[in-house]
């Protein structure tokens, strides 16, 4: 009996870490060889491979190998799936964070007055 794996948890697990949403940030430039892609981090070319396998199982990286070197390519159709299940979230409306500010400053000051007033009894 073969465990099936749900792709959007899969998605989600390899976006869960920072190092393979980095690598994610840096294939949006271009395609580059796994040595590049390696470059920035302080780990091993081992390490990092096994970040772009976890990667590649989701769907949001191809490799392809030419010649004696393995490149990395941004597969967007990959994301679709998670973005579409995002989308059902997007009914709600954004939190504009300036009014809710304007909103704690007016309720800490009416809070505040109420205190003062308390005290004065």
């Amino acid at each position: 009996m073969s465990l099936q794996i749900d792709p959007l948890d899969q998605i989600f697990a390899a976006l869960a870490d920072p190092t393979r949403r980095r690598v994610l940030s840096m294939l949006l430039e271009d395609d580059m060889a796994v040595s590049d892609v390696a470059e920035p981090f302080q780990m091993s070319l081992a390490a990092i491979s096994k970040h772009l396998a976890v990667l590649a199982a989701a769907g949001l990286i191809r490799q392809e190998r030419r010649g004696r070197i393995t490149w990395c390519k941004l597969e967007p159709a990959g994301m679709r799936a998670a973005s579409i299940w995002m989308q059902g979230f997007g009914q709600f409306d954004p939190v504009d964070l300036d009014d809710f500010e304007r909103f704690l400053e007016i309720e800490m000051a009416d809070w505040a007055e109420d205190k003062g007033n308390d005290d004065d009894e």
